[in-house]
């Protein structure tokens, strides 16, 4: 089949207007700005995996849900549609970004409650080079950082249309991700010797973490951690 009329079949297994919606999402901003100022953090008790359809019905995502959301709009746009996991180390929940391209240089679209796990320029000459960018901004509760392995991009395409469309979690492609081979960050005799996050950086970080749609006229107020 016809890459155009197989993404064009792929779509029709979205809710009325979706597709639409995902349109008007034509640049990687404009995605930022989507995920920052209309979708509610994710952040509840419950698990979840939800498809790009329940996203855009719920109107909330985390990290892995609003990366599948950015890179079903980069399909849609005719750019490579992309995840790539950043796997921390215990202590830590891991972190899935949508990397894109332009002008052969690498930025990427994300989803969190955390500032510095946000958006990143296309000016990273390689996707490790932009994995490493979110090192100094990955940290726990204690201040720890803790990063340390980073995936090669995972195209979308290999996934079940289900990653797409499905009223049910979609959990195995998390286990896809995690099943790929990483790429370690931190030499294991360097882990012991890194800095802890200065504690100015982390109060900065969670401005407007409430699980709210960040507002672009104020800041709103911070709580505690949640997971990324």
């Amino acid at each position: 089949m016809h890459a155009k009329a197989k993404t064009a079949d792929l779509f029709s297994r979205l809710r009325a207007g979706q597709v639409a919606q995902l349109r008007r999402l034509d640049s990687p901003r404009k995605l930022q700005d989507f995920l920052d100022y209309d979708i509610a953090y994710n952040g509840g008790e419950d698990s979840t995996c939800l498809s790009v359809s329940e996203v855009l019905r719920q109107r909330r995502a985390h990290c892995i849900e609003g990366a599948m959301l950015a890179a079903a709009a980069f399909l849609l746009q005719g750019r490579k549609a992309l995840l790539l996991d950043l796997r921390a180390n215990p202590r830590d929940d891991d972190h899935v970004i949508a990397p894109f391209t332009e002008n052969g240089r690498w930025g990427a679209v994300a989803k969190s409650c955390f500032c510095g796990l946000r958006y990143r320029e296309p000016v990273y000459r390689s996707f490790g080079e932009l994995a490493r960018s979110y090192f100094e901004f990955y940290y726990n509760d204690t201040g720890e950082k803790t990063l340390r392995e980073f995936s090669a991009p995972f195209e979308v395409s290999r996934l079940k249309p289900d990653w797409l469309c499905s009223e049910k979690n979609v959990f195995y492609v998390s286990r896809k991700l995690d099943a790929l081979r990483h790429t370690q960050m931190v030499p294991y005799q360097q882990q012991r010797r890194l800095r802890r996050a200065d504690s100015l950086l982390r109060q900065a970080e969670i401005i407007g973490c409430t699980g709210a749609p960040l507002t672009k006229s104020s800041p709103r107020p911070y709580r505690k951690r949640q997971p990324r």
